[in-house]
């Protein structure tokens, strides 16, 4: 008989001592992750009628886990990836169960084998550079406001920096001296420098020289001297293209989101010539085959790739004739 599995204080020691202390993930990554666990639960509270606190480690199994997937995309409208994602998270506390509850081996396994589902990998979209001046001359920068969101979407399609990584930046994270960049903490607290071309060097020298609302170390606080959010990043980025969109009429058929100009910045690189395996190293990109997919998206170098073929040759069709005795042979066994 398996002795009885206190769930609540398991989540509890897989959260503070496995996420935080053994494995120091990063805040996003663990409020990611508790948040599936917060979907989980309330789920579990709707179909089996018992508050998580009473719950055990039986209650979630295989079937069970499938049912709160099904869920998330049949009554959340949550999409493959995101699916994915969530059952990354349960696979992630199911493997620190099996070596904390032993006894569960068979019951873990099970919940372990339940696969991630295929789904189709869609082109990234990216922009143009006259579309990215086009939104780039909309912040009237004779305002703080304007001065501060120029140097910040400026920064994001010149440096492709994930949005999370924008907004955390400070002010002495910019080196502005010979070698001039950017240095930031990406995913997985991996630190990277990311140079700066001389129209970013000049927005960041102009931008640092206003003083910092309420002595903030943010490099773009908000109003009161805060970082800002996410929200506010893209609020103001969809600001802005809706203006531009006078101006540049391809931006119409376009959502623009700030990983989009994370995109920009790597379909620059590509374009310019520069090797995939360099651009891994700019974005921060785990694997190379994340950065592949922009080859797949860049059309122009398709098509430079078709022009060096040497075009077939237009002829009359004719029946192939051997004229050698040992083909007549061979060609009639």
């Amino acid at each position: 008989m398996k002795p009885a599995s206190n769930l609540p204080a398991l989540v509890e020691r897989y959260f503070t001592e496995r996420l935080m202390r053994q494995r120091n993930l990063c805040p996003n990554t663990i409020a990611s992750y508790r948040d599936t666990f917060r979907l989980l639960f309330s789920f579990t509270q709707v179909r089996l009628g018992k508050p998580p606190s009473d719950m055990a480690l039986d209650d979630l199994d295989a079937p069970f886990i499938c049912a709160f997937l099904d869920d998330l995309e049949e009554n959340r409208s949550t999409g493959v990836r995101t699916r994915n994602l969530r059952l990354t998270a349960i696979r992630s506390f199911f493997r620190f169960a099996s070596f904390e509850e032993p006894a569960y081996s068979a019951h873990i396994q099970r919940v372990l084998a339940i696969p991630s589902k295929r789904h189709d990998k869609r082109q990234v979209h990216f922009l143009t550079r006259p579309e990215i001046e086009a939104i780039l001359a909309v912040p009237d920068r004779t305002t703080w406001i304007g001065r501060r969101d120029y140097t910040l979407l400026l920064l994001a399609v010149q440096t492709g920096l994930r949005l999370s990584e924008l907004i955390d930046l400070d002010r002495d994270a910019i080196f502005l001296g010979r070698g001039a960049h950017v240095r930031c903490i990406g995913k997985g607290r991996k630190e990277r420098a990311t140079p700066l071309t001389k129209l970013a060097r000049a927005a960041l020298r102009a931008w640092l020289k206003d003083p910092g609302r309420r002595g903030t170390a943010a490099l773009f606080p908000n109003m009161h001297g805060g970082r800002l959010s996410p929200d506010s990043v893209q609020s103001l980025l969809r600001k802005y293209v809706v203006q531009a969109r006078t101006r540049c009429g391809s931006l119409k058929a376009k959502r623009v989101s700030p990983h989009v100009l994370r995109h920009s910045a790597a379909m620059e690189l590509l374009q310019a010539g520069v090797d995939c395996s360099v651009i891994a190293l700019w974005l921060g990109h785990e694997s190379i085959e994340t950065t592949q997919t922009y080859l797949h998206a860049h059309l122009a170098l398709k098509e430079a790739a078709l022009a060096k073929l040497k075009p077939f040759q237009r002829g009359k069709a004719t029946r192939f004739r051997p004229n050698d005795r040992l083909l007549e042979f061979l060609n009639s066994l």
